[in-house]
């Protein structure tokens, strides 16, 4: 992956087969702890792993679904729902996650930075 070029302010955290489709992973870029999902063949998103109701870093292991039109992820410990998109945690909205830019170069996932 050493060979990935990437424009300024990008990250290579790895490649898409790493990612199981339909789940997430962790990926620790510039000591912050962001969960990338990979969610049907090529869609991706990224949120802070960090899950504010429950005080851990445990969001890249929760489930994916969709509530309406938003692709979310649920929680492992209290279930709350994250928005895929924007971070936004549906139930308490004060306990919102930044939402980080994400793309596909080839084969390989790259963030960037968050988008709020």
């Amino acid at each position: 992956m050493e060979d990935v070029v990437t424009a300024k302010g990008w990250t290579l955290v790895c490649d898409l087969d790493d990612i199981v489709s339909n789940t997430g992973v962790c990926a620790l870029v510039d000591d912050e702890q962001v969960a990338v999902f990979r969610v049907g063949e090529n869609a991706l998103y990224a949120i802070d792993n960090f899950d504010p109701n429950a005080n851990a870093y445990v969001l890249s292991r929760g489930l994916i679904g969709s509530l309406g039109e938003r692709v979310v992820v649920a929680s492992p410990i209290y279930k709350q729902h994250f928005d895929l998109r924007t971070g936004e945690c549906l139930e308490a909205p004060e306990h919102s996650v930044r939402a980080w830019q994400v793309t596909l170069q080839g084969d390989h996932v790259l963030l960037g930075q968050p988008l709020r």
